[in-house]
Order: C-alpha cells, then structure tokens, then sequence
C-alpha cells in the first residue's frame, strides 16, 4: 500500500502534453488542476476555459492557485519557458509535493532548474518523455532522474504513468532524451530535405527503392516517410525548439552541434514553408508528403522568379 498516495495533480501548461495527462487523470478520479499563460488573454482565455471544463479539470488564473493543495505537480511548458516557469512556482510549493519537469530541456537547463528548487521544500524529478505523448498517452515511457527518482516512480506509477528511475543524478535521463533525439528529429529533418529533393527532379521511387534495399526493415517503401515528414510538419516548432536544446547539449560537451542545429534549421524551414503557402496540414492517414512536396513548390513558383541561366 503506497503510504503517501497521489490524489491532486496540478499541471503548469495545458498545451497538448498538458491536455492529454489533464483528461486522462480527470478520467481516473484524480483530482487535477491547471495554469497556462493562455489563461492571461483573450481570446485564448475563452478556448483554454473550454478545454479544461471539457477534460474535467480546474483551471485557475495563477500558478499559485494552481498548484496549491497539489500532491504532483507536472512541469509541461515550452522549452524556453521552462527554468522561468520553474522559479515562478518555488515559491508556492510545500514540502511532500513532487515537481515532475517533463519538458524537452538540455541537462544543464535541468540543473539549473534543480537548483532552483533546491530552495523550496518541495522535491524536483527530471523526466525525459522518450516517444510522442498522443499515442500512449499516461502510458508514453519515460525516464526519471534525481536523488528521490526511485521513491518517486512508485507513486507515479501507481496513477497509471509508465517511469523508469534511470539515475541519481539530475541531468542524465535528459543526456538520453537529447541525444537521442539527434537522431530521431534528424532523421526527419533528412528525410524533408531528401524527399523533397528527389520529388523535384522526379527520383524519389527509385531513392526510395534503394533505401528500403539497403534498409529493408525501416519501411523506406512503406508509411515512413509519410510519418516522418508528417512529425516535421504538425510538430515542427516544438521539435526544432527541442533541438535547439538538444544543441545546448553537445555544446555543453565540447563538441560543435553541426548537426543539432541544421536539424532545427529544416524543422523550422518547414512549418514557415506552410505557414507561407497557407496550407493546411491533415492529421493521421491522410497525410501525404509528396502532396505536401508538391503545394509548397507550385507556392514557391508563384512567389518567386525563376533563376536566370547566364
């Protein structure tokens, strides 16, 4: 019997992520509560009000409120925002809450936010989401880190949430989510630039062909190459955000982040070309890449002059 059961959660940002764990533990019979800056405005104030009475969740117009009375609360912000967010709420937590940041931050940014709690009494887990939160939902893995990660995914996991304790020290289990995302968000930010690139000149069967010979459990010749361009192009911001993070990272270790950096570079390329040609991205099976491919170049020639020939 877990002695010190999770029955409040307050969630700082009701993005997506937020979203998702808000309805899901609403759902469960937890009580949950929420605070997003979106709450500050209108006209968002409006829709975020509807998004939380929908998902059963009390949303309250301070972080104060919000987190007030919480046994957990779970750090799902912005990227950029989350070592602000985290000073903002020290002051208003008590001692026996958890603060799960689950935000895609470098190690560093979690040090910093770990030494930023370490002047409440409240107790800071890092937490590194190692797959896309939509599919799995409560049940999407992830890592944990920090001197009371262990004791801390007993009660996680007892409200549902899929944690491993990784490591005592904070800053490890974010090393794994940003290194591998080096390669997972690059792969993505390759495969727009090589598809695209091959549509062009009309080569992309025949380089898709040679991919699957050469990779032939990948599915080079099946949906992946839809699903991977279709992460850059509904996701694009936040996961160029993340590699600006992941970046952050391999500097920290003395490498130049070459490829962190152009990565971001092509996921940020992509949501502008969108946004540019006014197009509107389909969710799920109706993706296509090749009739993205395709609406952004006949955008581009209609914005730009063709290259004259010398």
């Amino acid at each position: 019997m877990d002695r010190n059961p999770i029955r409040q959660i307050a969630l700082i940002g009701f993005g997506e992520v937020g979203g998702i764990f808000g309805h899901d533990f609403a759902a469960a019979g937890l009580g949950v509560s929420t605070f997003d800056i979106l709450l500050n405005a209108e006209p968002s104030r409006s829709a975020m009000l509807a998004k939380a009475k929908s998902a059963n969740v009390r949303a309250c117009d301070s972080l104060e409120a919000a987190v007030q009375g919480a046994d957990l609360v779970i750090s799902a912000v912005t990227a950029s925002s989350a070592a602000a967010v985290a000073v903002s709420a020290a002051p208003f937590l008590r001692a026996g809450q958890i603060y799960l940041d689950i935000n895609s931050v470098s190690p560093d940014t979690k040090l910093e936010i770990a030494r930023t709690l370490n002047e409440s009494p409240a107790t800071f887990v890092e937490a590194a989401v190692m797959a896309a939160v939509s599919p799995q939902r409560l049940k999407v893995p992830m890592l944990l880190g920090g001197a009371h990660a262990a004791t801390a995914a007993e009660r996680l996991q007892a409200i549902g949430m899929n944690v491993k304790p990784i490591s005592d020290r904070i800053g490890v289990a974010s090393a794994i989510k940003m290194c591998r995302s080096i390669i997972i968000k690059g792969l993505e930010a390759i495969t727009v630039e090589s598809m695209f690139t091959a549509r062009r000149y009309g080569a992309e069967k025949q380089v898709l062909d040679s991919l699957a010979a050469t990779y032939p459990d990948m599915g080079w010749d099946g949906s992946l190459p839809d699903y991977l361009i279709s992460r850059v192009a509904e996701h694009g911001k936040r996961r160029a955000a993340e590699m600006r993070e992941a970046a952050q990272a391999v500097a920290d270790a003395g490498l130049e982040p070459f490829t962190a950096l152009a990565t971001a570079q092509r996921q940020d390329w992509l949501v502008q070309a969108i946004a540019d040609s006014a197009l509107a991205v389909p969710n799920g099976k109706a993706f296509s890449w090749q009739v993205l491919a395709d609406a952004i170049a006949k955008a581009l020639t209609t914005t730009q002059e063709p290259a004259r020939k010398s």
